[in-house]
């Protein structure tokens, strides 16, 4: 019989390879592990390979490829045994496998199903002893430090990490439990020197030991919370029962119970409201405060006693002192401060304390917010403010259910919470931009609590008890009425406060912006003196708009480089400041609005008209030419369907009334391409007042002749010539004064509005009353007016 001989494993192993792809974590040399493999061109490989030598490779893949060929595969791997196969009920195999050495593919010989490669085996390359033995030594002791500290690492990792007495291997058994990135572990390795091996390893278990330091803190941390939280528990439950054998019942529970309840019977409830509260005060008493109903039953309690239930008192007011109240807040506005006090002075003479609706309605920066905290100054009654601009959400007026978590009361609830009386001044702002969404409709909401037949039993869907709010004065804000619903508008008392022209923003400006823009920039009252050039200049050429707004801009802006001036030493701390022009200009820049800015009508086809919008009254300039071409009417500068009906109106009338007279020829019309056109085309524009300026307009073009200077007009335009009312007149002339207009033409039905505009902005402006397009091109034309026929 022969003599058999022992062959190490190692040199039986083949150079060539099936390789199998590993899309989680390298397996490392020395490993006993179980695989599963349910690729089923694997399973083949699997298969194949059992029959044989039973080696296979065992390479991670790159990236998360779903058919990987071995370009997709680290070329470094893993040669491994199949130990054990088990066949499992879904086609996939379970192997196990016994992993062996490290190898390199060196020649591909099939890409894909089944992927065989030629390999080098990698022999761990030896380094200095000692320095080996030291690096081994703290790879133990470091990892044993690790595994008492970490329960993932079981008794038979430990054992076997002390079993292992080569140094490579001791490396590869670490980096493969170490919870480290996969592709840390596949540099690792890749590394063949064993030195170089074990001192990346102790890199990562250095890391792995801070990780589980911070770790062990917050643990620490938490531990510690949950331990103080017992114990206050068991002393909070020890002091609650010596409390009862001393017959002393003091918790924080009982303590609200009978806040709770001496309010209660203070406000003297009756019928609905005294059956609920008493039975949320007895749902109450029987809670836990450990539960979460506690809390909302106590913040529903709570509200209720901090509301004000008691009658309000009967007011008090002189209607002088709140006429002074009015003229020392604001200037001008009189027929506001007129309206006013008409209103104050009938619930005096009544004696009636119940609410009303008043809708303050103006552009921006007039004063509206202001002249509301007045009336509540006048009245002597708490104010408070809130904005339904871009609201939503009906429940942000009427409260969320309490079947919500998180609900609360509406605004208004939560405001008469603050104020503490039945009957403050509300003040409502911006309800014209109020919007609806599939969680409701806001101003319908609005709608039960303005209205004087429903609010004395308004009820919040919070509250859910009928709560009166006739004795609250509401004072509601807008910048144009188009958009309020008519229902909500049909409830209130409308107040325009028109813009101001530029005499009155002068005296704004002396009275109440400059001293309040001095105080905020840190600047002394009187050490900024402006002449009165200056602020028109100011007013004319920065802020020209309807409101103050843009003016304290300004004025805040020239403050605020005077400021940096002083503090930086170039302008002593008490020189007296006096802005000339030019000083204004360094700090503003260049004018935004000049003289010759000024919309004027100075070649044939163009008129001036006048606007109004959410922002106040404008001008506005019509432009018209007529090209050679086929037969056409065409209309630009973003126009609304209103306009461009009126624009049509306008050219069908002019066309009617040129033919008639004999001034132009059919011929005209059938060669030339109108086109009309309104500057600021990035601005909409819509409203049928344009209708005589663009019929003016037309006319203008087909005579060739031009209208006459510092003349606007307005006016709605009917196919038979007619001129039809409009409205915003005060606002419209406003604007006129600020632009330079010296004539105004208007429909004969608004002179009755002509009452309405204050002296000192009517004078230096002449009106033109007219009721039909003839009497306007009279006006416009002058002695002009005259038919020419012409065939141009």
């Amino acid at each position: 019989m022969p003599e058999q001989t022992i062959v190490p494993i190692e040199q039986l192993l083949p150079n060539k390879l099936h390789l199998i792809p590993l899309t989680g974590r390298p397996i490392f040399p020395g490993i006993f592990t179980p695989v599963m493999i349910n690729n089923q061109d694997d399973v083949k490989v699997i298969e194949e390979v059992s029959s044989g030598d039973g080696f296979i490779g065992i390479c991670m893949t790159k990236n998360d490829a779903d058919s990987p060929t071995i370009e997709d595969l680290w070329h470094v791997g893993s040669v491994a045994r199949i130990i054990k196969k088990i066949n499992l009920p879904d086609g996939g195999v379970n192997v196990f496998i016994s992993t062996l050495k490290r190898f390199r593919v060196r020649k591909e010989i099939n890409q894909r199903n089944p992927m065989i490669a030629i390999v080098d085996y990698l022999e761990d390359e030896e380094s200095d002893t000692f320095e080996v033995k030291a690096l081994t030594r703290a790879l133990i002791g470091e990892m044993k430090e690790i595994s008492e500290n970490n329960p993932l690492f079981s008794e038979e990792m430990r054992l076997n990490m002390i079993n292992i007495d080569h140094p490579g291997k001791i490396a590869d058994f670490i980096a493969s439990i170490l919870n480290i990135d996969k592709g840390d572990q596949q540099r690792i390795l890749e590394i063949v020197n064993v030195r170089q091996r074990m001192e990346q390893v102790l890199v990562f278990i250095k890391k792995e030991q801070e990780l589980l330091r911070v770790q062990k803190k917050i643990q620490n941390e938490i531990n510690g919370r949950i331990e103080k939280n017992q114990r206050e528990y068991f002393l909070r439950e020890e002091l609650k029962a010596i409390k009862e054998e001393l017959g002393i019942a003091t918790d924080a529970k009982s303590s609200d119970y009978q806040k709770f309840k001496e309010k209660v019977e203070s406000f003297k409830f009756a019928g609905e409201i005294k059956e609920a509260v008493d039975a949320e005060l007895e749902k109450f008493s029987l809670m836990e405060p450990n539960s979460s109903e506690y809390i909302v039953s106590r913040n529903y309690l709570e509200t209720i006693v901090n509301l004000p239930w008691d009658a309000p008192a009967g007011e008090s007011y002189d209607l002088p002192a709140a006429r002074d109240v009015l003229d020392g807040d604001h200037y001008g506005l009189e027929d506001v401060k007129k309206r006013i006090i008409e209103y104050l002075a009938v619930r005096k003479l009544r004696k009636d304390t119940k609410g009303s609706i008043v809708l303050l309605v103006g552009p921006p920066g007039v004063g509206k917010t202001s002249v509301g905290r007045s009336i509540a100054r006048a009245m002597n009654k708490p104010f408070f403010r809130f904005s339904v601009g871009g609201m939503r959400d009906e429940a942000e007026i009427k409260g969320h259910r309490r079947t919500y978590v998180g609900a609360m009361p509406g605004k208004i609830i939560q405001g008469l919470k603050i104020v503490k009386t039945k009957a403050p001044v509300f003040m409502i702002d911006e309800v014209d931009k109020m919007g609806m969404s599939y969680q409701g409709d806001p101003s319908s909401a609005l709608l039960e609590v303005l209205d004087p037949e429903q609010n004395v039993s308004f009820r919040d869907h919070y509250l859910d008890l009928p709560y009166d709010l006739s004795n609250v004065l509401f004072i509601l804000t807008a910048n144009t009425l188009d958009s309020i619903p008519g229902p909500l508008l049909d409830r209130a008392e409308v107040i325009q406060l028109s813009g101001y022209i530029d005499t009155e923003k002068l005296e704004i400006a002396k009275k109440y912006l400059v001293p309040r823009s001095l105080e905020k920039n840190g600047l002394s009252k009187n050490q900024v003196r402006y002449s009165r050039d200056a602020l028109l200049f100011i007013a004319n050429s920065y802020a020209r708009e309807a409101g103050v707004r843009n003016f304290e801009k300004n004025l805040d802006k020239i403050h605020r480089k005077y400021a940096t001036e002083i503090v930086f030493g170039e302008r002593p701390a008490g020189d007296k400041i006096v802005p000339d022009i030019a000083s204004i200009e360094k700090s503003l820049g260049k004018p935004l609005f000049r003289e010759d800015d000024e919309k004027k009508a100075d070649r044939p086809g163009t008129a001036v008209g006048l606007a109004w919008t959410s922002m106040g009254g404008d001008t506005l300039i019509i432009e018209a030419i007529s090209n050679p071409g086929k037969e056409g009417f065409s209309l630009t500068g973003q126009m609304g369907d209103v306009m461009k009906e009126s624009a049509s109106i306008a050219w069908s009338w002019v066309r009617h009334y040129l033919t008639d007279a004999g001034e132009i020829t059919q011929e005209w019309y059938e060669k030339r391409l109108v086109h009309l056109h309104i500057p600021e085309g990035a601005t909409p524009k819509d409203g049928p007042s344009a209708g005589i300026t663009m019929a003016t307009a037309l006319l203008s073009l087909a005579r060739g002749s031009t209208i006459r200077k510092d003349l606007a007009m307005t006016g709605e335009l009917s196919l038979t010539g007619q001129v039809l009312p409009i409205g915003g007149l005060k606002e419209k002339t406003i604007a006129a004064r600020r632009n330079g207009i010296r004539e105004i033409i208007i429909p004969k039905a608004n002179v009755r509005d002509l009452d309405e505009i204050p002296e000192h902005v009517r004078k230096g402006i002449q009106f033109h009353p007219v009721s039909t397009m003839e009497e306007v091109i009279t006006h416009a034309f002058g002695k002009r007016a005259g038919r020419t026929t012409r065939g141009r």
